[in-house]
């Protein structure tokens, strides 16, 4: 993994996307030298998100099997709580 500056990554924000396309490599940005940002391939992007999704599905899942989830709300009253 690559770790470049903020102000290096700006002046050369081709060189660092080209590295991360093309070489597959992960640059982490760092500003006084403590990391603030990522870049990354599509694909790593792609299995990040594919992760995020499963997570969410087990979270969705745990709280319908909740009987405390159980109970119904009016959708006026979800309207009225959101303005709607």
């Amino acid at each position: 993994m690559v770790r470049v500056e903020a102000t290096t990554a700006r002046n050369a924000f081709s060189d660092v996307v080209n590295k991360v396309a093309y070489g597959a490599d992960r640059v982490i940005i760092e500003r006084r030298g403590k990391p603030v940002a990522a870049v990354i391939p599509m694909e790593d992007l792609r299995l990040l998100e594919l992760l995020e999704d499963r997570l969410d599905i087990e979270a969705a899942r745990k709280a319908l099997a909740d009987p405390k989830n159980r109970r119904r709300i009016p959708w006026q009253k979800v309207k009225a709580d959101l303005g709607l």
